[in-house]
């Protein structure tokens, strides 16, 4: 791990040679396989211990802890998760094909189309060996169900064509849908890999291969989607009887039609409303979220953490690195001969004995026997009470730990030469586990480890952080080179602050390339309005909803706005494009708006509920923001579908952006 680390800094500063490049493949190598080796080993391990504590939960709580067992379940939920999802989301296409379209062929012409993408995704990752992590486990889900989404619109135009031309074969019929549908799709496909590809601006690692990840799973989507799909048709042939396809069982987008046409002003005025309400919960966001909220309260991971948290003095460590200042000096600067002017013989005596020690003692400063000082002793004192001073603080361990120890035991304050013989003459083992951990004699430093009460309510890592920054100069004296604040709090922190931060630079990220999608297809700034603004509405709805009901953001919910503005604009990209072709056939926006209601409006529909659906197969997950992640982005799909089908069409109505019809109504 070392070698590999060393190399992989140098290929970023300052380049490898050649041979260094093959050491370090060859090294990389070695280091994969031995440690998937010691993963399984330690996942037997943890199995066998749970084998052996099993019986004896009879007689008292048990709990298994600690960061090799947390590790492991979380690889197990990550495997889990993807045959959960995976296996929910197979079941339900199966459900909401049969729903819809009633008949054999639009239920497997999807399902093979949506395997064959999986397949040739998890082949790809697996060869390039990209891990799967708990940010990205729900890859498969996701792009099964835009698979199946892109594949219903095909069924739908494809089944509306075969009503409207009973007498082309099947070869007209296929090139027509695919000539048809290949642009929107295309488009659909590249918003809703700009959605995903946002993410890649983030400053989080997971986050970022999630979005290189799930872009690369949209692009193969769209490939099999027009070659498989339609080659598959062929081979299939066209059916004589009538397309099984009912358009009268589902009714929500024709009374939308109607809802839209006669109250379409009540419609924006609603719209407003809820977007100034979402602006006003997006300022109550709040990033501070605990790791222990992320598992079930019924999980061992949730019950260890707790238990340590509560009763053992906290979970998330923080470091305080002390490095004191040079005490070796010239040793001539000890005595002058102006300092023993008037003094007597006696005096003089007893001051070049006292400066000969100084002199020893600061030639010998960085020794064992010499290093302790009741200075050095009295400075971490002060900063070990003063975190323990700290609400938020629980166990506060240094060496002030074992000193007061000693203290106790000898009933008084041990002076500097006391510490230098209590160091010197304890046994190495002993010495290894008290005093080595928090003095480096060598070095010059010390340090102080406290843990924080990661489960506090009202914890606000930021702040804490800041506080002790500001109290350690100024209220204990300290120089800003002379502490240094470190520690897995201090990381984490740093990424939880790195989320609004990705959160702004994600949005902006996917909205500028959404835009300019609109621009090139069709080629209208209004257009591009109407088809965006709808879209952000359900985005603003879902993190408003955070905001006013105290949901914290997390790795997985920083993605929801970028996600749901990525595929939620495929539905304006849709409606759009074939309200575009209508209205050219009858020059009229209320009839068109029936007639795409209609068709596209049901496709929509359809695919929508489909990715509704698709997402509440999340809340099987045992990690907690992947719960939060596919109930808000199932709200926020459902916003965004209500908006497509109303408050779309109604900007359409109001701006009239094909205004080269003339005479149109």
């Amino acid at each position: 791990l070392k070698s590999r680390n060393e190399l992989r800094a140098k290929k970023r500063h300052a380049g490898l040679s050649a041979e260094e490049t093959r050491t370090l493949k060859r090294i990389t190598a070695e280091y994969d396989q031995v440690h998937e080796a010691i993963n399984e080993q330690r996942h037997l391990d943890i199995a066998h211990i749970r084998d052996i504590i099993e019986p004896y939960r009879q007689h008292g709580v048990i709990h298994l802890g600690g960061l090799p067992m947390i590790t492991d379940d979380m690889v197990t939920f990550v495997r889990n998760d993807l045959i959960v999802f995976g296996g929910g989301v197979l079941v339900f296409l199966i459900i909401i094909l049969t729903a819809i379209f009633r008949k054999l062929r639009w239920i497997v012409l999807p399902l093979l189309s949506c395997f064959y993408a999986g397949l040739i995704m998890i082949g790809v990752l697996g060869l390039i060996g990209w891990k799967v992590t708990v940010i990205s486990s729900n890859f498969l889900a996701l792009m099964l169900i835009i698979t199946i989404s892109m594949n219903i619109h095909l069924i739908v135009r494809y089944l509306q064509l075969h009503r409207d031309h009973p007498g082309d074969d099947q070869l007209a019929l296929v090139r027509t849908t695919t000539h048809k549908m290949v642009r929107p799709c295309l488009y659909t496909a590249l918003t809703t890999i700009m959605g995903f590809s946002s993410l890649v601006v983030s400053d989080i690692k997971p986050v970022i291969d999630f979005g290189w990840m799930m872009s690369a799973g949209l692009a193969v989507t769209f490939v099999t989607s027009f070659l498989l799909f339609p080659t598959l048709l062929m081979v299939m042939g066209k059916t004589e009887s009538d397309p099984a396809f009912d358009s009268g069982r589902f009714l929500l987008p024709a009374y939308l039609a109607r809802l839209t046409e006669t109250q379409g002003n009540k419609i924006l005025v609603l719209a407003l409303i809820l977007a100034v309400v979402s602006v006003a919960g997006v300022t109550r966001l709040r990033v501070e979220n605990s790791f222990i909220n992320y598992f079930s309260a019924d999980t061992e991971i949730y019950q260890g953490l707790k238990l340590i948290d509560e009763k053992l003095g906290g979970t998330t460590p923080l470091e305080i690195l002390i490095k004191f200042g040079d005490d070796s000096g010239d040793v001539d600067d000890f005595l002058t001969p102006e300092d023993l002017e008037g003094l007597t013989e006696e005096e003089i005596q007893m001051e070049l004995e006292f400066a000969e020690m100084e002199r020893e003692f600061a030639e010998n400063a960085n020794s064992p026997e010499y290093w302790f000082t009741a200075y050095k002793v009295e400075l971490i004192k002060k900063v070990h009470d003063y975190l323990n001073g700290l609400p938020e603080i629980g166990k506060v361990l240094s060496l002030v730990s074992p000193v007061r120890v000693a203290e106790d035991l000898a009933e008084e304050e041990l002076d500097a030469f006391q510490l230098a013989i209590l160091y010197t003459k304890i046994p190495p083992e002993v010495r290894k586990t008290l005093i080595d951990p928090y003095v480096s004699i060598d070095d010059n430093e010390a340090r102080i480890l406290a843990r924080v009460l990661d489960s506090k309510p009202d914890l606000r890592r930021n702040e804490l952080l800041e506080t002790v920054h500001r109290d350690l100069g100024e209220k204990l004296g300290f120089e800003k080179q002379e502490v240094i604040v470190s520690g897995l709090l201090v990381l984490y922190n740093n990424m939880l602050q790195s989320l609004f931060k990705s959160q702004i630079k994600t949005i902006g990220v996917v909205m500028l390339g959404i835009a300019i999608m609109f621009l090139v297809l069709f080629r209208s700034i209004t257009l591009a309005i109407i088809g965006i603004l709808p879209n952000l509405l359900g985005a603003a709805v879902v993190l408003g909803v955070m905001g006013w009901a105290g949901i914290p953001m997390d790795m997985m919910t920083i993605t929801i706005a970028a996600i749901t503005i990525g595929i939620a604009v495929d539905n304006g990209i849709h409606y759009i494009y074939r309200f575009r072709e209508e209205y050219a056939l009858n020059h009229s926006y209320v009839e068109t708006l029936h007639v795409c209601h209609s068709n596209i409006g049901r496709a929509v529909f359809y695919t929508t509920m489909t990715i509704i659906f698709g997402f509440s197969i999340l809340v099987f997950s045992n990690f907690i923001p992947t719960i939060y992640f596919g109930v808000l982005t199932a709200a926020a799909m459902l916003i965004a579908l209500l908006a497509a089908l109303t408050v779309l069409p109604k900007l359409i109505l109001l701006w009239k952006p094909f205004a080269r019809y003339e005479g149109s109504n």
